[in-house]
């Protein structure tokens, strides 16, 4: 077992820390979400997602289908977070007593999908009676240079790719609205994520750290910052904020910045790139958040005033 593995706070990693020492010498974790495996002069990345009825998704807000995309694009997520290229994905799903074949086939069909947009092919799974949907996803790929959350360096800088914010608003827009009038570009950010594959391979090449932000920036920063064993300033007013996000703030008279950095599966990329490095350039917007410094725990700043933002946390 790596014992000097870095995880950041919450029961979620509490309960990892119990696990690890558990295991003792049958562990051989990264830190990572991602598991990477030398074989025959390549590197494997690996890594499994679990969705669950009633955690992660409710079907009296998505369809079939895009419970399939939602799940999927999670799991795949975690292959651009080290910059891997997929090569495909295993499902195993947990199907209720009163679902139909066709309900089946159109979850797995939303998974599909999404496989497609990465270029890679479902290769197989499992199947199984159980009391609400389940959707647990294990995806392989490939990399050649993979980033980690444990290389950053005090005086690198930190960049987000994308949007923040616009999935926090689509589910906060279903608990006030049990389902109804939810903005169309927050509802297609919850339900259709779009793995940032390529942007991964890009920046994978001189990042010093990457992760994805699968549970918001308010909390992935202090996961990486306790793997590099840095500090973080996160200076909220540079956050990229997606335009639902912004409309859905202000209607409830919420800072804007706030509010992206607290929610999670918007599936963005969080980066460390070398001070005075020139970025890469992407596909996708990349936009300077912050900076590691010398220390530990994370630092919210609005102007230069702290703020402290409530991060997602599992078993919260």
């Amino acid at each position: 077992m790596k014992d000097h593995i870095q995880l950041g706070p919450g029961p979620e990693f509490d309960r990892v820390r119990a696990i690890l020492a558990a295991l003792g010498d049958a562990g051989a974790p990264s830190g990572d979400d991602v598991a990477l495996l030398g074989v025959g002069g390549k590197t494997l990345a690996l890594s499994t997602d679990l969705s669950i009825e009633g955690t992660h998704f409710l079907t009296d807000w998505l369809t079939l289908e895009e419970i399939g995309w939602r799940s999927a694009a999670a799991a795949l997520s975690d292959l651009a977070a080290v910059g891997a290229s997929p090569l495909g994905v295993l499902v195993a799903l947990g199907v209720p007593a009163d679902a139909s074949d066709a309900d089946v086939a159109a979850l797995m069909r939303g998974v599909g999908q999404v496989t497609l947009e990465v270029d890679a092919r479902v290769l197989g799974g499992d199947l199984s009676k159980a009391p609400a949907w389940t959707v647990a996803v294990t995806v392989i790929g490939e990399v050649t240079k993979p980033a980690t959350r444990a290389g950053g360096r005090p005086g690198d800088l930190l960049y987000v790719t994308g949007e923040l914010g616009g999935a926090h608003a689509a589910l906060h827009a279903w608990l006030a609205n049990k389902g109804n009038e939810v903005h169309p570009e927050a509802r297609e950010r919850f339900t259709h994520p779009l793995p940032r594959i390529a942007a991964g391979r890009a920046l994978s090449a001189s990042a010093t750290a990457m992760m994805d932000l699968s549970d918001g920036l308010a909390s992935d920063a202090f996961h990486l910052a306790a793997a590099s064993n840095c500090g973080a300033v996160i200076e909220l007013d540079a956050l990229p904020v997606a335009a639902a996000a912004l409309d859905f703030a202000k209607g409830m008279r919420e800072d804007a910045a706030l509010f992206a950095a607290e929610g999670g599966e918007d599936y963005e990329l969080l980066v460390a790139l070398p001070h005075g490095l020139e970025p890469p350039i992407l596909n996708v917007k990349l936009t300077p958040v912050g900076r590691l410094v010398v220390g530990d725990g994370v630092q919210f700043l609005s102007g230069s005033t702290p703020v402290f933002p409530k991060g997602f946390q599992h078993f919260r």
